[in-house]
């Protein structure tokens, strides 16, 4: 037991020793405070590489859940769970070793812009540079509310957003008694929409182009499930400096893709995730589906361990496995 506690205490401390150099050069590079609390910006790999980030540790403090233990990492709810299925996710035991999945594939799509997918819950955004890569959890829309796939654009910011409950939102209150005022002034605690929001060149419930949205929110415990009407919420802390970060006009890609493979250091990797639950995904994370997409990958003859990549894919971690 107590060489156990040894190497966890060691583990955490080299892993803290990472997190202060990649700080360090994230405050060189003139970063704001909100970065160095989470420090989930990378530099983007080479040609050849498609993995970002490490795998962390902690322990679970007095009180926390696995979301509260998330946040601390810019990890979403269910990020957390699936890495960690084996914990209560409401009230895991003070002390235990849980599992904070910040190593990443980055997405089979171009890097640029923002790129959201959906199936784990989570937002790249590659900067104009080309030469960093940051990522935040999300909460999207649930089920019957689903967040749109497709390309688009950024098209609008505000700040202490104002928000205008579409007649949808305003007849589901209405049946459980709550009655929306046609309009909630930004700024203020019962606004939904936090203190920031990027508007989508896509139409949402009221039918107008830009009635989607990037936004805070007044209810962190929201990110990283599906509990929105089909927008995308992020932590308080993160809309903030996406809002600065990113321009009007920067192209937006959503994306459902479940399985993510890439390189790294000349292995190949699958990222798992479960797929969500509309008819429309059905098969999304299918075994056929599956080798298609490592084949696409490998591009040849290579030597994939099949067995190794069946079981990353039906356990679903949400982290990337060595499949070689």
């Amino acid at each position: 037991m107590q060489e156990s506690k040894n190497r966890n205490r060691a583990l955490t401390k080299e892993m803290k020793g990472k997190v202060k150099k990649q700080c360090l050069l994230f405050l060189i590079l003139g970063f704001s405070a909100w970065d160095l609390a989470f420090c989930l910006t990378f530099s983007l790999p080479t040609d050849n590489e498609d993995i970002v980030g490490e795998i962390q540790t902690t322990t679970v403090r007095a009180g926390e859940s696995l979301g509260e233990v998330g946040r601390r990492f810019d990890v979403g709810v269910y990020e957390m769970i699936e890495a960690n299925p084996k914990l209560d996710p409401w009230a895991p035991t003070t002390g235990s070793v849980v599992i904070i999945p910040t190593q990443f594939i980055l997405p089979k799509v171009p890097r640029e812009g923002l790129v959201l997918n959906l199936a784990e819950m989570r937002l790249y955004y590659f900067h104009p540079d080309k030469q960093l890569v940051t990522t935040h959890p999300l909460g999207i829309g649930k089920k019957g509310w689903t967040t749109p796939l497709g390309q688009t654009v950024i098209i609008n910011k505000k700040k202490d957003p104002p928000w205008y409950p579409p007649k949808s939102i305003h007849e589901e209150h209405l049946a459980k008694g709550d009655n929306l005022p046609p309009v909630v002034p930004g700024g203020t605690p019962d606004n939904p929409l936090g203190r920031y929001a990027l508007y989508l060149g896509l139409k949402g419930l009221s039918s107008k182009t830009g009635s989607f949205l990037i936004h805070g929110t007044n209810r962190p415990a929201g990110v990283g499930v599906r509990v929105t009407h089909g927008c995308i919420r992020l932590f308080p802390e993160d809309i903030e400096t996406l809002f600065y970060k990113v321009p009007i006009g920067t192209p937006v890609h959503i994306i459902h893709e479940p399985f993510k493979v890439g390189w790294h250091k000349q292995h190949l990797y699958l990222e798992a995730h479960q797929p969500l639950t509309e008819p429309q995904y059905t098969g999304s994370n299918s075994l056929a589906r599956l080798i298609t997409i490592i084949e696409a990958t490998i591009a040849g003859s290579y030597s994939v361990n099949w067995t190794s990549a069946k079981m990353a894919a039906q356990s679903a971690h949400g982290y990337p496995v060595r499949i070689d």
